[in-house]
């Protein structure tokens, strides 16, 4: 079973491409654990049908191995692979996208005419684009023509102004007194920061490393078993999406994320919760600074300034 399939992935299947590839890094999988169609079916939140055909095409990729008897296995160590291998072939059309949207050069309502226009893209690969822009949760179709971007963070001000929410509320979910580690995702999640940290800073591409941070991040907010502090965490990277992306030259960055990423989860296998938590403060209020100082690689601007930054 390596075939390709005869049509594209629809953009539902490469989001199952992605959770697997996801579920795979977080469960610590190794070469050879198989992958159960029903299992990562109700995992991901999808029917059989997706999941079967995200299956087939990462063996396809040589993701995969696939016996008659075993079903599929894994046949490369998670760590080797991208999200993206295989499955987005619009990142460069996404992220142009993004960053023209981030200098605010793209109106709030735009037909998908004026995309095709404007990027020089087919309208199949612009709908593709969008929909998993619309997944994510910063645009929306239009009611009655086009597509609606979302309120997002797409201004240094309001940048500034996600890490003083940040700082106050992320620290406080690991101090909820209902505050549960679970065991399997923290190895998982040790796993892939000790990625970043060794060599994906440099190598993963800019929606891998953003996907390796939020999952941190929302999976800390996750333990606290606290719907309000999951619920305002997943919301504040969701709208964080766009600036984020803009880092990609900054690579040095991630790697010191990820060794205080580590140092956290340390912490909190270790039962120091207040440790945790100021470690969190410190490690949030570190990226505040960070970002004052890169701020005009963001290519956007303070409300307010009159300056605008290149995109490129």
């Amino acid at each position: 079973m390596t075939d390709l399939p005869e049509t594209p992935l629809t953009p539902t299947q490469q989001r199952v491409v992605r959770e697997i590839v996801a579920i795979a890094k977080k469960d610590a999988l190794g070469v050879g654990d198989r992958l159960n169609e029903s299992s990562l079916a109700t995992r991901i939140g999808t029917s059989r049908s997706p999941v079967n055909v995200a299956l087939r095409h990462l063996n396809a990729i040589g993701v995969l191995s696939y016996d008659a008897n075993r079903g599929f296995s894994l046949a490369r160590p998670p760590v080797d692979i991208d999200e993206g291998l295989g499955v987005q072939p619009d990142d460069a059309l996404y992220l142009a996208m993004a960053r023209v949207r981030l200098a605010n050069e793209l109106p709030e309502i735009v037909s998908e005419s004026e995309l095709m226009r404007r990027f020089d893209a087919p309208r199949t690969a612009v709908l593709r684009v969008l929909s998993t822009m619309q997944q994510e949760g910063w645009v929306e179709r239009s009611v009655g023509h086009g597509w609606q971007f979302m309120p997002m963070i797409d201004s240094l001000s309001a940048y500034e102004e996600s890490y003083v929410f940040r700082s106050a509320v992320e620290p406080a979910a690991l101090l909820s007194p209902t505050f549960v580690m679970k065991t399997d995702e923290w190895l998982a999640l040790r796993k892939r920061q000790q990625h970043v940290a060794e060599a994906g800073f440099r190598t993963m591409s800019p929606l891998a490393l953003f996907e390796a941070n939020r999952e941190f991040h929302e999976t800390l907010a996750d333990w606290s078993n606290n719907r309000f502090f999951s619920q305002a965490v997943r919301r504040i990277h969701r709208m964080r999406r766009l600036i984020e992306y803009r880092q990609d030259r900054a690579r040095e960055p991630r790697r010191q994320d990820a060794l205080e990423h580590l140092a956290i989860l340390d912490a909190i296998e270790a039962g120091n919760m207040r440790f945790a938590a100021t470690l969190m403060r410190d490690h949030i209020e570190s990226g505040r600074h960070v970002a004052e100082q890169a701020g005009p690689s963001f290519g956007v601007q303070r409300h307010g300034d009159s300056q605008r930054h290149d995109l490129n």
